[in-house]
């Protein structure tokens, strides 16, 4: 009897999406343990090689006409137009990623009931709930829109028919996970399956002029769907974050081909599902009558929107050998770094005390303008001394204690008028030329030191407590 050939296999990272003919402990690619699983080899010549099929000859540019591809639909959610840059591409194509459980197919289904209600054809694609359980979550978000349409299916080649017979004007797949090629002998899940499922997909979208979202789980690594090749085919990645402590969640915009990024959206999730808020600087100030030590308000910008920001600092004495510096929305090693600079300039014996620092509503701050309102927040707790009443404070902090000028002043000033506060304390360099809001003080100050002046918080006022 003769033998059967061998089955050839193949080594696939799970991180990164690296292949080798042979398994190795840590991926030669990007350096992860036990991160290579084997799989069946697929030769090029069986592989439904989605993304580079098309019958189409080359055109001139110039002869394109691009008028119908470059309307927007506007979702009439201030909140979700604003992330999207406006609305919604015909042809584009969406990631949704999130942490399962955050609230990503409630927002997915929210939004095919509005486009449901404005009269648009939807396809809702689960390979996680039934039918029921769909009708079941879309009945607590309200009234169930004619239009709507859903199936529960993960195979490919029969969503692919699916659309050609329904002919959606906006298609959603939940999960991109889930969804499987027959042409592959992966599991679902697996880099090769999720890699070819977004090929097909978005040829789907592409040829059909049809917006398509699809949702990604968050890994451990905190990459959706594993290797960040997915992101790179899309043309929009939105992260849906939030702590499930808190009912607020944001929206955050890291990749958009037709619009800004890095715009955030801020919802509520409530019993009826997600609410916008459409005036986030609330959330995330203080609600304290009075100063009090360690909570300090910074105009932050995300995006291209202010918000208000009540950073928070907690300065306590430590009984161990290394003092611990724990952040909650910020960097850490940038906190090192503000203290280290603190303790230099100020003179301060940070050194011998445990420093917390949090970002008030579970926002998390990455821009430099945020420096000057974290060191004055250690400084104030250290200090046992509050703030100036009604004052912000925002600037960038070099090693040196100067304080470095920081973009879109004008809009910081003006949410700062707006929410009441009557002064704020800028870098002295970005004076000049800036439009004052009426019924705001401006305090120039050159380094930290006269910030912290400005501030009220001085050496000569402290409580001795350190």
């Amino acid at each position: 009897m003769p033998d059967r050939p061998k089955q050839k296999t193949e080594y696939v990272c799970n991180s990164c999406g690296h292949v080798s003919l042979r398994w190795f402990g840590r991926c030669p690619a990007c350096g992860k343990w036990d991160s290579l699983s084997e799989q069946a080899r697929q030769d090029i010549a069986d592989q439904d090689v989605a993304i580079l099929t098309s019958d189409q000859a080359p055109v001139l540019l110039s002869g394109i006409d691009a008028s119908d591809t470059g309307t927007r639909i506007p979702l009439e959610v201030e909140e979700l137009d604003r992330v999207l840059g406006g609305g919604l591409v015909p042809g584009g194509l969406v990631l949704l990623g999130g942490e399962p459980g955050i609230g990503k197919s409630t927002l997915l289904l929210q939004i095919l009931m509005r486009l449901a209600r404005m009269g648009m054809k939807v396809l809702y694609v689960s390979g996680e709930e039934s039918l029921a359980q769909i009708r079941i979550r879309a009945e607590r978000l309200g009234q169930c829109p004619d239009g709507l349409w859903s199936m529960c299916e993960c195979s490919l080649d029969r969503i692919q028919a699916a659309v050609k017979e329904v002919e959606p004007r906006f298609l959603a797949i939940d999960s991109i996970q889930t969804m499987n090629s027959p042409g592959l002998s992966s599991a679902p899940g697996s880099v090769a399956q999720v890699r070819e499922a977004t090929a097909r997909i978005m040829k789907i979208a592409k040829s059909m002029a049809i917006p398509t979202v699809i949702v990604g789980h968050v890994t451990k690594e905190g990459a959706i769907a594993g290797p960040r090749v997915l992101e790179h085919l899309v043309d929009t990645v939105l992260y849906f974050e939030g702590d499930r402590s808190h009912s607020f969640r944001l929206l955050r915009t890291v990749k958009n081909r037709y619009g800004p990024t890095f715009e955030i959206g801020v919802f509520e999730m409530t019993e009826g599902g997600l609410r916008q808020v459409t005036n986030p600087s609330k959330l995330f100030m203080g609600s304290h009558v009075s100063p009090v030590p360690g909570a300090v308000t910074v105009p932050c910008i995300e995006g291209t929107r202010p918000l208000m920001v009540e950073i928070q600092a907690l300065v306590t004495r430590s009984n161990m050998a290394m003092p611990r510096r724990t952040t909650t929305g910020i960097d850490s090693n940038r906190l090192a770094m503000l203290v280290a600079v603190a303790q230099r300039q100020l003179g301060l014996a940070l050194h011998e005390c445990d420093i917390f620092v949090n970002v008030a509503g579970g926002l998390r701050v990455s821009e430099p303008a945020a420096d000057l309102g974290i060191i004055a927040a250690v400084v104030s707790s250290f200090l046992e001394m509050p703030p100036a009443p009604a004052s912000a404070l925002f600037g960038e902090i070099g090693l040196t204690g100067e304080l470095r000028p920081v973009s879109r002043t004008e809009l910081r000033l003006k949410e700062a008028a707006r929410l009441g506060f009557s002064s704020c304390i800028i870098p002295a360099s970005i004076l000049s030329g800036v439009a004052v809001p009426e019924g705001l003080t401006i305090l120039p100050a050159s380094d930290l030191k006269e910030a912290l002046v400005a501030a009220g918080l001085h050496e000569n006022g402290r409580k001795g407590r350190h």
